[in-house]
């Protein structure tokens, strides 16, 4: 990678732009959690989903917060795209009109997985700034991170599982469902 110095003078604005976009993502994150949680209402993907989805409105707030103490202020433009960017795919079909598919669990979790890769990806960024800030605390953005790390490997796991009750054998029709028969 080529080595190059930002001017100070574009560093603020450049650390704007890309926390306005973390923030827009964070919106619609947000937005798609609840929307899951909603639709698992009652199973045990459910439960950990609304848990997840609370913990990310806090991280959403956090991200704010952060934003705020470097002096970013969110883009309520991007904030409705980030909106508008979640309601548009949460109408995609998956295979049915009218009611949801199986698929949607899978291509849903997937979302979100990489939602908080995404997520994980900025407390690091804003750990190594850190280093040279005063205005951010370095032990809570690892905290953060580390929150990140274990809400994608929960994800994966709901996402595995929704792969194999989508996708899975048990699921298949016609001549390769059926047993093969015996003698």
């Amino acid at each position: 990678m080529e080595e190059h110095r930002t001017p100070p003078a574009d560093r603020q604005r450049l650390l704007a732009i890309y926390l306005n976009d973390h923030y827009a993502g964070a919106t619609a994150g947000r937005a798609r959690f609840a929307r899951a949680a909603r639709s698992h209402r009652g199973s045990d993907a459910g439960e950990a989903l609304a848990r997840l989805a609370r913990e990310v409105a806090e991280d959403k707030d956090t991200l704010l917060r952060t934003m705020r103490s470097l002096g970013v202020e969110p883009d309520r433009r991007l904030q409705a795209l980030g909106r508008a960017a979640e309601a548009a795919g949460a109408l995609k079909s998956n295979g049915r009109l009218l009611r949801r598919s199986p698929l949607s669990s899978v291509v849903e979790l997937e979302l979100l997985h990489l939602g908080v890769l995404g997520k994980g990806a900025v407390w690091r960024a804003l750990r190594e700034l850190a280093m040279t800030d005063e205005r951010l605390d370095a032990e809570e953005l690892q905290e953060l991170a580390h929150r990140a790390d274990r809400q994608a490997a929960e994800l994966e796991v709901l996402r595995r599982s929704a792969v194999v009750e989508a996708l899975g054998p048990g699921h298949r029709s016609g001549p390769t469902a059926v047993p093969p028969r015996a003698g």
